[in-house]
């Protein structure tokens, strides 16, 4: 049975060589941020920002 540190540094290796992140990026992101990215290299259409969408999310996270 393989350990979650082998599987986490694969993981991370995996992200750095199809993705170009470094491992600090691969740490710091969340789960579903490292989800989104996977779905959109796969081809998996999410929903295409239009204005609304973007002032949506914009009140969502006024953050970023």
């Amino acid at each position: 049975m393989t350990c979650f540190s082998e599987r986490a540094a694969q993981l991370a290796g995996m992200t750095g060589l199809a993705f170009g992140w470094s491992p600090d990026a691969f740490w710091r992101a969340t789960p579903a941020e490292l989800a989104a990215l996977i779905r959109a290299a796969a081809g998996e259409a999410g929903e295409p920002l239009t204005p609304d969408l973007l002032a949506r999310l914009q009140e969502q996270f006024p953050d970023g």
